[in-house]
């Protein structure tokens, strides 16, 4: 058996890892599921699931965050995720663009780190104004292109675009757990990786 010539920084790697990232969940709603088009919601779902429980097995932070629920305009988030992550309470807002929300991006910066995986709907929206201001300021942003949608393919893979355009890094559900784990010898998180993986892929 082999074993890796030496142990690389899990802070300054460049590839993402459990000590280097955070994680955005951003309105993850019932109407917003509902609305779309670009990809089949039970897939959307199972694929957003998988990240979040990703996240939690390698005790990644996470920020959640909703539009309009105190208002009494707008659902919660929806009831897989909020099993998955009981923990984390939602940062509800009014702005469509969450990085206008002054206790969110103060959540996002309290975390201490600049690698960012962002989850949100709609794709041409709700990801991409806080990916490109995040952009802006100097973070890396890695938008889960299979566990996002938009409101047609067209305004998802131009959301996207635009999000690349500006040095956005589109990652996919099982590309981000593997670069998690990274190594079979790290035997504590096998399980549940593993899990993770072949639950999501033969349900």
């Amino acid at each position: 058996m082999t074993s890796p010539e030496h142990i690389r920084d899990p802070r300054a790697d460049e590839l993402l890892t459990p000590k280097n990232a955070a994680l955005l969940i951003i309105d993850f709603q019932p109407v917003q599921v509902a609305s779309i088009v670009s990809m089949e919601r039970r897939e959307l779902i199972a694929n957003v699931v998988a990240v979040a429980r990703s996240a939690t097995l390698y005790g990644v932070p996470v920020v959640l965050s909703t539009v309009n629920v105190a208002t009494g305009r707008n659902a919660p988030t929806i009831r897989q995720l909020q099993e998955v992550l009981p923990g984390v309470t939602p940062i509800d807002r009014t702005s469509i663009n969450a990085w206008e929300d002054e206790d969110f991006v103060a959540a996002v910066k309290a975390t201490g780190r600049r690698k960012l995986i962002m989850v949100a709907l709609w794709t041409e929206v709700c990801l991409a104004f806080p990916a490109l201001d995040a952009l802006r300021e100097g973070f890396d942003v890695y938008p889960v292109v299979d566990a996002i949608g938009g409101t047609s393919l067209v305004a998802h893979e131009a959301g996207l675009a635009r999000i690349q355009q500006a040095g956005g890094r589109p990652i996919t559900w099982i590309q981000l757990v593997c670069e998690f784990q990274r190594d079979w010898n790290r035997w504590e998180t096998v399980e549940g990786f593993t899990d993770i993986v072949f639950a999501s892929i033969h349900p």
